[in-house]
């Protein structure tokens, strides 16, 4: 960031606020820095909404819907705000700008806090932010300090800690998996491990939370930590030397046969682009010579890393995605600059409802230019565009600052309303069940002026989402009842830590060396079903007799299957303890082709369009009449 773009905001705030503070308005500086930090927080917040929002402001809505959010969480509900500073009637009034909103605000913020001395004050006025974002879009939101750091971290791309993947299971933190290369990995610590000390003190009933902020820490610190290891007698004592720990957003990438690469992206931050390349390169180096990409459930992230992607599968000069707003500065068209290094790749995209955002401009950009198919179900819809910008106490705010459009001009943003975000968030789940009718309903809605034509003249649809080419319904029948019972009880989880607590060093020796040999021979025993049997049985899941059951029936905290169903779908629950083996065993790269070979439809299906996806290039090559990026 320039000196110039980090003054010329800050000033105007200071400008602001010397306004306010001069204007004789007595001020609540007399209650010390925290009253001083929580306005100043607030002038802050709706100066950056006024100077870079993508529309118009509404000053009024900003102060009013921050004043009811000040007064939400008041001990008393009942109590008579009627003719206070903190009425929310607002009868007749209007706020005509930054500065009477300011002298308004503090107005109520003191009122608050002399007649309710024993109110948090700084909880209060980040109800009041809160608040005062539901009159933008879902996605203009604020954020508080503690959730700030974690979003930081996970979008950098890499935190400072140990170096481990665990769960606590029992009042105890058990080690998944040892995140390779990292700090852990290199003295040895390995899945299976429990931590029952931190520190020469106690971990047993650490909450998640805890463990976090207690093994995280800055690079070089160490850390003393104290393990149970099964069937070791003596406890083993660790000191690590905290380091950088590598977040990645590439979730796996491996050859689908000799041909077909696959890469998993889960979400676009600052390294998904680099990350990305080094699968490539690897799957290159393996035949690769076509490529699925896999943006289920990726919400999206950082808008250069999504450009960044797309552009490799393009030649220079093709227009990627476009932005527009009120303010010029935030409105731009992005092209290729330079030919992508897959740009005769052909390339099927697979995306499903929880695909938005960054997710959308590359499925958008890929079928706007008849470059591949888009495989899957609807997408979320989400066209906006953040700008994050940072408060006095670290807190953070994200302002929607411009549109994007694809390049054949759609705007996917899917409808909102300013009353906030829970129903729009849900709207994927009040979607019809099935993908294809949620397609036609969706379709048979779109006005003439949010269809839109490809490069070659195929028909496309804004305003809610990326409609594939090829539609797969995802499985969301009631054969799955059984799984979800056994993941919600944990007993896959519970019984593979057992398998590995007894096995674990023979397994190893036996299949550590050879994933490709385990993921094609491996088998759980028919013992071992039956003990995940009975420990489904131990744990409410009942058999029935009755010949009306047809079929799962959750009742009172128990399962009742019909006769017969465990045995029809006990494969799910012996797939899912195969990849949660492969995790344990080689990390989370390992897990996905596993899971993929036991329950990916989409893959299997896209695995017979490659016949189309060359249908489509050569019909492109005949039927593109305006160049690339016009």
């Amino acid at each position: 960031m320039s000196v110039k773009k980090f003054l010329a905001p800050n000033l105007a705030i200071v400008i602001a606020l010397s306004i306010f503070w001069f204007a004789g308005v007595e001020t609540v500086v007399k209650n010390g820095d925290e009253d001083q930090k929580n306005l100043k927080k607030y002038v802050q917040a709706q100066q950056r909404i006024i100077d870079n929002y993508v529309d118009p402001v509404d000053v009024t809505k900003l102060y009013k819907n921050s004043i009811r959010g000040l007064v939400a969480n008041l001990p008393d509900s009942t109590v008579n705000l009627e003719s206070t500073p903190l009425d929310t009637t607002f009868t007749n009034l209007e706020v005509e700008d930054l500065s009477e909103s300011i002298k308004l605000f503090e107005r109520a913020y003191r009122y608050l806090a002399e007649n309710y001395p024993d109110q948090n004050m700084t909880n209060r006025t980040e109800d009041a932010l809160e608040s005062m974002f539901r009159s933008l879009d879902p996605h203009s939101i604020y954020i508080e300090p503690k959730t700030s750091d974690a979003i930081e971290d996970e979008f950098a791309g890499k935190f400072q800690g140990v170096g481990i993947q665990f769960d606590v299971i029992d009042d105890t933190i058990t080690v998944i998996t040892a995140i390779a290369g990292g700090p852990s990995d290199q003295l040895g610590i390995r899945s299976g491990d429990r931590i029952i000390g931190i520190n020469d003190s106690t971990a047993i009933n650490f909450t998640r939370e805890q463990v976090v902020n207690t093994l995280r820490g800055p690079k070089d610190s160490k850390v003393d930590v104290t393990i149970k290891r099964p069937h070791v007698n003596e406890l083993l004592e660790y000191t690590i030397t905290r380091d950088d720990i590598p977040l990645y957003t590439v979730d796996t990438s491996y050859m689908l046969d000799d041909h077909t690469g696959y890469v998993k992206i889960n979400r676009f931050a600052a390294t998904t682009h680099e990350e990305f390349m080094k699968a490539m390169q690897g799957l290159e180096k393996m035949g690769m010579n076509r490529i699925i990409l896999d943006l289920r459930g990726n919400p999206g992230g950082y808008l250069g890393q999504a450009i960044a992607i797309s552009e490799e599968f393009f030649s220079r000069g093709t227009k990627i995605v476009s932005t527009k707003s009120r303010h010029t500065r935030f409105t731009s068209a992005y092209f290729s600059r330079r030919d992508g290094e897959y740009k005769e790749l052909p390339v099927i995209v697979l995306v499903n409802k929880g695909s938005a955002s960054a997710s959308e401009i590359v499925s958008g950009a890929i079928q706007d230019h008849d470059r591949g198919l888009i495989v899957g179900q609807r997408t979320f819809g989400k066209g906006l565009v953040q700008q994050q910008y940072e408060l006095i106490d670290s807190s953070k705010i994200r302002v929607t600052i411009s549109k994007y459009y694809t390049p054949s001009g759609r705007l996917i943003q899917k409808p909102y309303s300013h009353k906030g975000g829970e129903e729009y968030a849900y709207e994927i789940y009040k979607r019809e069940s099935d993908a294809r009718s949620d397609v036609s309903e969706f379709v048979s809605h779109v006005s003439d002026s949010l269809k839109y034509t490809t490069d070659a003249g195929r028909t496309v649809y804004g305003g809610g989402g990326i409609v594939p080419d090829h539609i797969v319904q995802e499985d969301t029948s009631q054969s799955a009842a059984v799984l979800n019972y056994v993941q919600r009880k944990g007993i896959g989880f519970d019984y593979v830590r057992d398998y590995l607590d007894d096995n674990g060093d023979a397994f190893r020796e036996a299949w550590k060396d050879n994933f490709e040999r385990f993921r094609e021979e491996f088998h759980w025993s028919e013992g071992d079903m039956n003990r995940v049997f009975e420990r489904l049985r131990k744990n409410k899941m009942v058999v029935s007799q009755s010949d009306t059951l047809t079929e799962p029936d959750f009742q009172s905290d128990t399962l009742y299957i019909p006769e017969g169903h465990w045995e029809e779908v006990s494969w799910m629950t012996e797939g899912v303890m195969k990849a949660r083996l492969a995790l344990q065993v080689w990390g989370q790269k390992k897990y996905f082709p596993v899971i993929n070979d036991v329950f990916d439809n989409a893959i299997d299906k896209s695995m017979n369009m490659w016949d189309e996806v060359q249908q489509l290039k050569e019909y492109a090559a005949n039927h593109t009449k305006v160049k690339k990026g016009q």
